[in-house]
Order: C-alpha cells, then sequence, then structure tokens
C-alpha cells in the first residue's frame, strides 16, 4: 500500500487543486503539531480531503468506475485505447490494470487526510461545536471512501489511526471495515449542520444518514448478509425523507446540467478554471464518431450496453438518459447527417447517455457539448458539473427497498417512495399488491434506470444480490465477450493493485485473481 507521507495542509491542498499526482517519498514527514494551530489550519486540512477525491487520478473521471464495467449499465469501445475498462466489461480484469489503480489510491488519500485531522483536530483552540462539525467532515469522507473501498476491494486494511509510511498492516474483515463505516457516519450524523449556507458540496447530517442508510442496506447482501440491517436502513432512510430538507427535481434533465439542486444530498465539486475539472461529462461520453464543428471530438469512452437500453422503459427519463440519434459532420457542407444509433455508419453501434453530455448549462450553452439538435459547435473535456453521489432517488429507493424486506412486505410508504421516483421519470405508479420479492426487484430494477451509468451504482447492487449470471444471460452477442477463464463468483471483487501487492508479501490476493 502506498502510504502517504504528511504534508502540511496548505500543501495538500494546492496539489489537490491543481490536479498533480502526490509523489512517494517515505522520508519526508513534518509533525501536525506544527502546523495545526488555528481553526484555519484545520479548515485547510479538511478542504484537502474533499481535494484528495477530486483529480483524475481518484474521482474527477470515469476510471473511477473501472471494476464496474461487468455491470449492464456500462460498456466500451472493443478497441480503441479502452483496455482498462474494457477487462472489466469481459470480466477479466487483472491487478496490473492502470485505471483500477486510480480507484484505489484516490480513496486511500482520503482515508490518510482524514486521519490526519482526527488525530490533532482538538489540538486547535476553538469553540466545541465548530471542531465538531470540521471532525465531523473527517469522519464523513473517511466513511465514503472506506465504503467505496470495501466494496470494491473487500478486506482491506482498517486504518483509523496515524501510521508510519513504512507500516504494512494486515487486510481486515470486510466487517470490521463495516463497523468502522457505520461508526464514522454515526458520528458524522450527530457533529455535522443540517447545511452549509453558501458553501456547496459540504458533507452534512442528512447526507451522512444518507449515506449510513445505503450502507445498511448493502450489509443486508453479499457478502455479509446480515439481513436484520433492513430495519436500520429503513429508518436512516426515513429520518432523512421526514426532515423535509430535499426534494425531487422537478425536471430529470436538469439534474444533470445544474449544480447543486434540491436533490443533491452530496457531490464533488469541480472546476476548470482552478484547475480542478470533472472529465466524465463531455468528451467522454460522446461517440468517436461526432465531431463539433470546431473540429473537436468524442472520446468514446463509455455508454450503455444494448439491452440494458432496449429494455429502459420509454418515458422521459429515458429520453433524457440516453443519446440514441448520432450526429455526423460532413466536413464539406460543415453540416450533419443525424442516423440512429445502430446505423452501419456508425463504428460502435450503441446508444450513448445524453444525461453526461452537456455538463454545466448555462445560458443554454453546455461546458461539455455545446449543440442544437442538429448542430454540434464544441465538445470538450474538463467541465465545471458537480459530481453527485447522493441523490434524493436513492434515499426514496433505499426506503422503500429496506422497508419492503424489513417487514412482510411492500407498505403504502414503501409504494409512495418508489412512485415519486417513477411520477418524476413519466412512469405510471407501481403495479399494487406485488408480493415482496416482486416489489425488491421493481425497486433494484428502477434503481439501474434511476442511476444508470453512475459512479458504480447499479454494479453495486449487482454484487450485493449476486446478479451476474442474470446480467450476463441477457447480455447481447454484440457485446464484448465475456472472458470464462475464472468463476463468475470470483468477480464481484476486483484485484488488489500489484504493486501493493508486492509491497505486502503477507497478503493473499483476491480469488481468481
Amino acid at each position: 500500500m502506498n502510504f502517504k507521507y504528511l504534508l502540511p495542509a496548505s500543501m495538500l491542498l494546492l496539489l489537490g487543486t491543481a490536479c498533480q499526482k502526490l509523489k512517494e517519498d517515505p522520508q519526508a514527514s513534518l509533525t501536525p503539531g506544527t502546523y495545526f494551530k488555528t481553526q484555519s489550519d484545520l479548515d485547510a486540512s479538511v478542504a484537502a480531503i474533499y481535494t484528495e477525491l477530486t483529480p483524475d487520478y481518484a474521482f474527477g473521471f470515469t476510471t473511477r468506475m473501472t471494476s464496474c464495467f461487468g455491470a449492464d449499465d456500462l460498456t466500451t469501445d472493443p478497441g480503441l485505447n479502452k483496455g482498462d475498462m474494457r477487462a472489466f466489461d469481459e470480466l477479466f480484469g487483472q491487478s496490473n490494470n492502470s485505471s483500477l489503480f486510480n480507484q484505489w489510491q484516490g480513496p486511500w488519500n482520503a482515508v490518510y487526510q482524514a486521519n490526519n485531522v482526527l488525530a490533532n483536530y482538538t489540538n486547535v483552540k476553538s469553540p466545541e461545536q465548530t471542531l465538531q462539525q470540521s471532525a465531523g467532515q473527517a469522519y464523513f469522507l473517511r466513511a465514503f471512501s472506506y465504503y467505496y473501498l470495501v466494496r470494491v476491494f473487500g478486506p482491506i486494511p482498517n486504518i483509523t489511526t496515524q501510521i508510519s509510511s513504512t507500516t504494512r498492516p494486515p487486510r481486515d474483515s470486510v466487517a470490521t471495515i463495516y463497523n468502522t463505516i457505520v461508526s464514522d457516519l454515526t458520528i458524522a450524523a450527530s457533529w455535522l449542520p443540517a447545511s452549509w449556507p453558501g458553501q456547496p458540496g459540504r458533507a452534512t447530517s442528512g447526507a451522512a444518514r444518507s449515506l449510513l442508510a445505503d450502507v445498511y442496506l448493502t450489509m443486508t447482501g453479499w457478502p455479509l448478509n446480515e439481513t436484520q440491517y433492513y430495519a436500520n436502513a429503513a429508518a436512516e432512510a426515513d429520518s432523512v425523507i421526514n426532515a423535509g430538507t430535499y426534494s425531487l427535481e422537478p425536471d430529470f434533465n436538469t439534474v444533470f446540467t445544474t449544480n447543486n439542486g434540491p436533490e443533491s444530498i452530496f457531490a464533488l465539486q469541480f472546476n476548470v478554471t482552478a484547475g480542478v475539472p470533472e472529465r466524465s461529462y463531455g468528451s467522454s461520453s460522446v461517440p468517436l464518431d461526432e465531431s463539433g464543428l470546431d473540429g473537436s471530438g468524442g472520446w468514446d469512452d463509455y455508454y450503455p450496453e444494448i439491452n440494458f437500453y432496449l429494455n429502459s422503459p420509454k418515458c422521459y427519463r429515458s429520453y433524457c438518459t440516453y443519446y440514441d440519434t448520432i450526429k455526423l459532420l460532413d466536413k464539406t457542407t460543415k453540416t450533419f447527417n443525424l442516423v440512429p444509433w445502430n446505423s452501419p455508419l456508425t463504428h460502435a453501434g450503441h446508444p450513448y447517455y445524453k444525461k453526461f453530455r452537456h455538463g454545466l448549462v448555462t445560458g443554454g450553452k453546455g461546458d461539455g457539448v455545446y449543440e442544437t439538435d442538429s448542430v454540434i459547435y464544441s465538445i470538450t473535456p474538463s467541465t465545471n458539473k458537480a459530481m453527485d453521489f447522493i441523490r434524493y432517488p436513492m434515499v426514496l429507493l433505499d426506503y422503500a427497498e429496506a422497508a419492503d424486506m424489513g417487514a412482510s412486505g411492500p407498505s403504502a410508504a414503501a409504494y409512495n417512495a418508489i412512485n415519486l421516483v417513477r411520477q418524476r421519470a413519466g412512469l405510471p405508479n407501481l403495479t399494487p399488491g406485488l408480493s415482496q420479492t416482486a416489489f425488491r426487484d421493481s425497486v433494484v430494477q428502477e434503481r439501474a434506470w434511476e442511476f444508470a451509468g453512475e459512479n458504480g451504482v447499479r454494479w453495486f447492487d449487482v454484487v450485493r444480490l449476486q446478479m451476474l449470471p442474470q446480467i450476463i444471460a441477457a447480455r447481447s452477442p454484440l457485446e464484448n465477450p465475456i472472458n470464462n477463464s475464472n468463476p463468475i463468483s470470483t468477480r464481484y471483487l476486483a484485484p488488489i493493485p500489484s504493486g501493493d501487492m508486492s509491497l505486502d508479501p503477507l497478503w493473499t490476493q483476491n480469488a481468481g485473481y
């Protein structure tokens, strides 16, 4: 494991903001007591935790979802330079996958910086509430990072204190990691405020409770299978719903063209001018076939599988989600020919994601793709779009599933929760009178469509419910072929990156790798 040396908080913040990769230097160290003196020092160190999650090598680019391409809402080109993501799409990812390392190091860097804050925040002379709000953010972000890591990699070290750069702790059990996550989020929910007026992006008590609800729901499935946590998940989600702090954005499309709207519970913030771009909007989700009038082009990184798209309900949400008419530029006439996604004139023969095209739209102009219905003016790879990791529909659907599975079947409140999501999508209410299992399956499918392509949400459902056999069976033969070299049961976890395995000779690689 690449254990991070301690840097002054101001330097960490600067490096994170500039999106530069921090270099390993085991000899470098600085005693935290020499700079944890004022609230400003503490604020800078807390801000540094957020910045650890925003570079390309963390959550600023599509590679944050590399191991999630085994789900049906994500696939990529059979050629080009997409080998890292394609390997996991084929269920054949390996420990030397360079993009997989990005999924590992960003969250770990955030964990180390959070531990730095939590070990030293009491040295600052500030009111207790102010200190708790600072520490609450560190607890939330440590839990947020560990939750991502444990779902991707399984057993990992449970590091909750500052440690030497040469220390190589053992991998702890998944249950141990979840105990830390639950403890951290419980504290965060108690210490954080309900809002930070004028300061978007900071973790709140609502974010902590929302994430805790999702954590409890995940704990009911594989690998823990602790079904008693359905009640906890329902209770936490219900507390967020009843607080009335969040609501669905009336227009689904607006969620993906504006920042920090009424349903945004936790989002990482990005700023191109400050050197912190969000790069999974714009070029990343645009067909290679498309070009702007200015000569800019698409990167063709990711799009949905064909049958996932075809099986999606015909509704307003699907209209906003999928891009299925490709604009092909005639460079001679400077006009565009509009062709369907499966036209032989396209190289991929797939629909794409519309909701990730435009980025932040200001005055009708997207900073990802700037276009009209018939013309593409420009396509850019760097946007100012905030990346939502917790949206209010997740709370509603978590509540619906947990309330159903924690009781003898769906209640009126559970139906109301999923129907709110469906109504916004432009769908009729869910069929009444469903059995417990049928209702659960309907919620899981609704989550797939609502969060299609978003941060591995679909993949993590596939993992906790062990759904790979069904996903593979429904796969179009036109997709990248599945590699059956290893048992499918070993594909739910990604391998530990090879560089870190070599540093820890006592570690055992995940099964099948």
